[in-house]
């Protein structure tokens, strides 16, 4: 690690920050920004219901796989977590989107698509091979979904301000990781208390709330530049 630090010490060029703020300041300039930064707190909130989804459904599908219905080993559950890595593909695709100007209808799509996962899961038999298999599908459709609004969301945010882009995106980050920790928190309680349908009703209600508040954005939503600090 610190041959490593040395070796990029003297490779990457150096840079300069254009803010002369002490730490006070910069987290006094994060409550700012927070609080005029309409477009910031919307796509936080939209993320933080899409991600507690994804918090919940990955937090829950192992004791669903682990139990009677399927009767999944270890190994198994690890190779059905492989299904997620396929969301990957989804940020690339979701930075060209935004590019020509979709970034709304793709929000909507990748919503819904979150929304649709969790009724994927009821489409077949419990403990069946097409459950396992409906299952594979809704963790690539649920991963995609989540995926591509977290590239969006980005692109929308850091549009505002080369010399906000860090604190934004810090802001965006924590906001939607304490939407996942209470979605894995929900994810627990309900699986005790009502299995996987009840676990599936919660997961597919978050998105839905998204979609809801999504559906109050103004075509021409305010994408103003908060005063620089």
């Amino acid at each position: 690690m610190v041959l490593l630090g040395g070796l990029l010490a003297r490779a990457l060029p150096p840079r300069i920050p254009t803010a002369r703020l002490a730490y006070g300041e910069l987290l006094a300039s994060m409550i700012d920004l927070a609080r005029h930064t309409p477009v910031l707190r919307r796509r936080a909130l939209y993320h933080a219901a899409l991600f507690a989804a994804f918090s919940l459904f990955w937090t829950t599908v192992p004791l669903l796989l682990a139990g009677p219905a399927f009767g999944l080993s270890q190994g198994g559950i690890a190779l059905f977590a492989l299904a997620g890595a396929a969301g990957a593909v989804a940020t690339p695709i979701a930075g060209r989107v935004a590019d020509r100007g979709w970034t709304r209808p793709a929000t909507g799509l990748a919503m819904l698509a979150v929304a649709t996962a969790f009724p994927i899961t009821h489409i077949a038999t419990p403990g069946s091979a097409w459950a396992l298999v409906a299952l594979v599908a809704a963790a690539i459709v649920l991963d995609f979904g989540v995926a591509a609004n977290l590239t969006l969301g980005q692109r929308a945010i850091f549009v505002l301000g080369a010399e906000f882009r860090g604190r934004l995106n810090g802001l965006y980050m924590a906001t939607f990781f304490l939407g996942g920790a209470l979605g894995s928190a929900l994810g627990g309680w309900a699986y005790a208390r009502g299995g996987w349908t009840l676990t599936s009703w919660f997961g597919f209600a978050l998105p839905a709330l998204a979609l809801a508040y999504f559906a109050t954005e103004r075509r021409s939503a305010a994408t103003s530049v908060p005063m620089a600090s």
